[in-house]
């Protein structure tokens, strides 16, 4: 068994990269305080990962540089035999099974066993004989192999970001035999050559491939982490996902803790008082993410500052909120707010007069907004008019769920309560059979439509971001006090690594 120097990690980058470690990085004294993400990986989604390791190796093997192998030998009667391997390639390789094991507070153990491979390239050989002969010959090679890999990974911080440790890197030689084409050459010439050849060849490959897969080991770190960073990005509004803590590595899951921060332009988020545990999160599904609900809050202050709270109702849509229903007091709410003008010429526009208010709580997610609804009327020939304007403060219970694809957001109950009510055709603002009208349009279809909106731009920015490329099975969002549990099962998407290779390698 051969020890190789700085060795790597292979495609447990993907899961490594998801546990943001630290060996370098300080931490004050309370460090979940300050844990604004969590995400666990289990046993079961660290072996269904450990399964793309051969696409890693694989690549480790075929993209090693092998140098070209020089030496010489001292054989009586012949003088000096010089030699040299070149060109040399790797084919026809594959593996037997790969397997994963998580050592508590140690390392990730990765057992890689039989890798088979043919090495092939050029032999050439030449001496000079006690009468001052010399002779040089060229003859191809190939060079049958069989291997087991054994690494052993340790989580550090560089930068507040993941690196690995996998210097610990073992390669067992169970097969390495020498074949020349044709077999026409001398047999002291083949077992010379195999018996050296395969000694300097060894030391040649633990270094090589190893040196290769602590490449592809960073390679794999920084896709990781760029993928996790454009997931929680879009535009202007982030998450810092540094590292807050030192991750955990228990015998059946991964933990990492990240700081969570929301950043937008000069706006500049602050959290010391996470009710974070590793206790508050199971061991029974693949994968977890906590998210405290100030993260949530912040989020919904950058949108706010970044104007995205607001949308525009015409036509159709604005017919279907005012005609809900055939009554009495429909009609003469329509009557009274649009005097006569066609919903075609009408426009309704909603947007938030003030951060939101968020707080998680078993029963859902509360969302409490103080909320500015203008509508204006276009009569044909005549100028703009502002038929109605209000102010209100809206509270609504929402509750989460990922199906088919699509994130569906279900308002369980709403409250209403109006803080200023103008309209044009009641200036006393005595009638208030209006007010009671609007006050259950939006309880009953305002609340809904809005959602409805929302519901498909939030999906929408999560597939771009790659979200539907993964196969997510079960998936559960658990609401407690204080902060949102998303637990689920997943498939890995087998191209997206190798693309990822394609393209970086």
């Amino acid at each position: 068994m051969l020890r190789a120097g700085r060795m790597g990690l292979g495609t447990f980058g993907i899961l490594l990269l998801l546990i943001h470690a630290s060996a370098t990085c300080e931490f004050g004294p309370f460090p979940y305080s300050i844990t604004g993400i969590v995400c666990r990986m289990t046993k079961p989604a660290a072996l269904l990962l450990n399964q793309e390791t051969a696409r890693v190796i694989q690549a480790a093997f075929r993209n090693a540089k092998f140098p070209n192998i020089t030496g010489e030998r001292s054989m009586r009667f012949l003088g000096k035999v010089a030699y040299g391997l070149s060109n040399i390639q790797v084919n026809d390789l594959s593996i037997e099974k790969s397997e994963v094991e998580l050592k508590e507070n140690d390392a990730i153990h990765i057992t890689i066993k039989n890798v088979t491979a043919i090495f092939k390239g050029t032999l050439t050989y030449g001496y000079a004989g006690a009468w001052f002969l010399q002779l040089f010959h060229s003859v191809d090679f190939e060079i049958e192999s069989s291997i087991d890999l054994q690494i052993n990974i340790k989580l550090m911080c560089q930068k507040d970001q993941v690196a690995a440790d996998a210097s610990d890197c073992y390669l067992s030689f169970h097969k390495l035999t020498l074949q020349l084409q044709g077999d026409k050459e001398p047999g002291w010439l083949k077992q010379l050559f195999t018996d050296f050849i395969s000694f300097t060849l060894k030391l040649v490959l633990k270094s090589e491939v190893c040196n290769e897969i602590n490449f592809l080991a960073q390679v794999l770190a920084n896709f990781v982490h760029d993928l996790a960073a454009n997931f929680v990005q879009d535009e202007d509004i982030r998450l810092d996902i540094s590292l807050a803590s030192v991750p955990l590595i228990k015998a059946n899951y991964l933990e990492s803790h990240h700081k969570g921060l929301v950043r937008y332009k000069n706006y500049s988020d602050v959290f010391s008082d996470s009710v974070f545990s590793p206790s508050l999160l199971a061991e029974s599904r693949m994968l977890y993410f906590w998210l405290s609900e100030h993260i949530l809050n912040s989020l919904a202050s950058a949108a706010f500052l970044d104007k995205r709270l607001g949308l525009t109702i015409t036509g159709e849509k604005l017919k279907a909120l005012f005609e809900m229903e055939d009554t009495e007091a429909q009609r003469k709410a329509v009557q009274t707010i649009f005097q006569g003008t066609s919903y075609n010429d009408s426009v309704a526009k909603v947007w938030s007069l003030a951060h939101p208010q968020i707080s998680v709580q078993p029963e859902g997610t509360v969302v409490k907004s103080f909320v500015g609804v203008e509508i204006s009327i276009f009569p044909p020939g005549e100028e703009s008019l502002t038929v109605l304007y209000m102010e209100k403060e809206i509270t609504v219970t929402i509750q989460a769920a990922y199906a088919e694809k699509k994130l569906i957001l279900h308002p369980l109950d709403s409250r209403t309560e109006f803080k200023v009510f103008k309209c044009t055709a009641d200036p006393s603002g005595n009638d208030l059979s209006i007010r009671n009208f609007l006050q259950t349009m939006i309880s009953v279809v305002g609340i809904p439509e809005v959602i409805s909106r929302i519901e498909p731009a939030l999906t929408s920015l999560m597939n771009s971001k790659g979200l539907h490329l993964f196969e997510i099975r079960n998936p559960e969002i658990i609401t407690r006090k204080g902060y949102v549990i998303v637990q689920l099962d997943f498939s890995f998407p087998n191209h997206l690594l190798l693309d990822f290779l394609e393209k970086r390698l």
